[in-house]
Formats: structure tokens, sequence, C-alpha cells
């Protein structure tokens, strides 16, 4: 049984419960939220790097001035006994 229509906006059961206008309003607000979703998505590359920078830098701090200082004075060690 269809309901009988009083405007114009109104649709029948069989084609919806939302208007033409608000349809097309709905959709152009998802496509809005999903193009603005796109637009500031991080990369997986961009999560990995944010990941790993503070423990990258931790371990830069706590490691690269032995690892240096060890390979200074292994080529100062070669350099010196060269002469």
């Amino acid at each position: 049984m269809d309901l009988p229509r009083t405007s114009g906006r109104e649709t029948n059961t069989e084609a919806g419960l939302l208007s033409r206008e608000a349809t097309a309003a709905v959709g152009s607000a998802f496509n809005t939220l999903t193009e603005t979703v796109k637009k500031h998505e991080q990369t997986l590359e961009d999560v990995v790097r944010e990941t790993l920078r503070p423990m990258l830098k931790s371990w830069l701090d706590e490691n690269l001035p032995r690892v240096v200082e060890r390979m200074v004075q292994a080529e100062v060690e070669r350099v010196t006994r060269g002469r």
C-alpha cells in the first residue's frame, strides 16, 4: 500500500526516507569530509617517521658519541702507525 503524498519534497516508501534534496545535501557533506580527510591523511611513511624519530634521537644521543670516539681513535691509531 502506497502512502499518500502531501508535498513535492516527500518520497514514497519504495524510494526511501529522504527527499532528493536531502540525499544530495548529505552526499555533498560526506564528499566534502572525504576530500578533507584525504588531503590531511598521513601516509604510512609519515606515521613510521613520526614513530621512529624520537627513538632514533634517543639512540643517537646515547650511542653516537661513543661510536664516533671509537672510530676517530681507530683512525688516529691507523694514521700514526703509518708514519
